[in-house]
């Protein structure tokens, strides 16, 4: 039976103790490389920017498109570096044709901004009667408003037409607004029930001991803080409204025409029509390009509001 001498002991007592130094060292290490906030955050741009460029590469492709020739738009495999030129914006701006597209971009923007107004009107009312002074069976009331957007558009556009028909409503741009206002007042108030809900009850209080009505409540206390919610809902219900084809395809006309049923008349069965498509979709979705900019701040506030608790 072998022996340790006290010296052997010390130094066998240090080596195993250097070797759990060097792997306890090791292994945080390891663990500070595993949670190395700069690389992940490196690792969650670079991501972001791959996800961002797939979702704009058919909309930059558009863009450039409608710098290109109809021959040069319609080669296969498509031509990046062909002649640029401003023939299709000519095209969509009637120089060459003679048909101005101004009185269909008016009756897009009256009919989007009308319809938002009157959605704004009527769903913030609705939103505070189901969140801030709740009704009974309000959850009844809310799948209501949710059951209205389950059925299909074409289901119902014949029955639309038939109505709008017999009460002369054909091509009439007020009719449209209704229309529009209809379509987008359920989702209009689910938005902003979720907003309102999360006004302080204590400044309502407050407001009502300082004598305020309901209309002065909703103007001075709740529209000031439920802002960016505002903004939000208003900007999906005017993107919808003006990217709406279906209704303004088959209840108007010459008169009360939109501008995505201008853009459908450039395609034709005959000859060559992709850069002027292209061309008429970029002005066309300019508006709410630039809409979504002047609210940007407001809408990610608004889309970002009761995420977290």
């Amino acid at each position: 039976m072998s022996t340790l001498t006290p010296a052997a002991t010390r130094k066998s007592g240090q080596a195993r103790s250097t070797s759990l130094t060097s792997r306890a060292t090791g292994s945080l290490r390891r663990g500070k490389s595993r949670m190395d906030p700069t690389r992940n955050n490196t690792a969650a741009g670079l991501a972001a920017w791959l996800l961002a460029l797939l979702f704009a590469a058919p909309v930059m492709w558009m863009i450039l498109t409608s710098f290109h020739s109809e021959t040069d738009a319609a080669t296969n495999p498509p031509s990046i570096a062909a002649n640029l030129t401003l023939d299709a914006y000519r095209e969509f701006f009637g120089e060459t044709s003679g048909v101005s597209p101004w009185p269909s971009l008016i009756n897009s923007a009256t009919a989007s901004i009308l319809s938002t107004v009157l959605v704004l009107v009527l769903a913030i009312p609705a939103a505070y009667a189901l969140s801030i002074r709740p009704v009974k069976k309000w959850t009844d009331v809310m799948f209501f408003f949710l059951s209205t957007k389950m059925m299909p558009v074409v289901a119902a556009i014949l029955p639309l037409y038939l109505f709008a028909r017999t009460v002369g409503a054909l091509d009439n741009i007020w009719f449209l607004i209704l229309m529009y206002t209809s379509m987008n007042l359920p989702i209009a108030v689910w938005m902003m029930r979720s907003f309102l809900a999360e006004v302080p009850v204590e400044m309502l209080e407050a407001a009502q001991i300082d004598g305020a009505g309901l209309l002065l409540t909703l103007r001075k206390v709740v529209a000031p803080v439920a802002m960016p919610g505002i903004a939000a809902t208003a900007l999906i219900c005017f993107i919808f409204s003006w990217n709406e084809l279906l209704l303004a395809r088959v209840l108007t006309g010459v008169v009360a025409g939109t501008a995505p049923v201008f853009l459908t008349g450039f395609v034709s069965g005959q000859g060559l029509f992709l850069a002027k498509v292209c061309a008429a979709a970029v002005v066309i979705s300019l508006p709410v390009l630039f809409a979504g900019f002047a609210a940007q701040d407001k809408l990610v506030q608004g889309l970002s509001l009761g995420a977290v608790k």
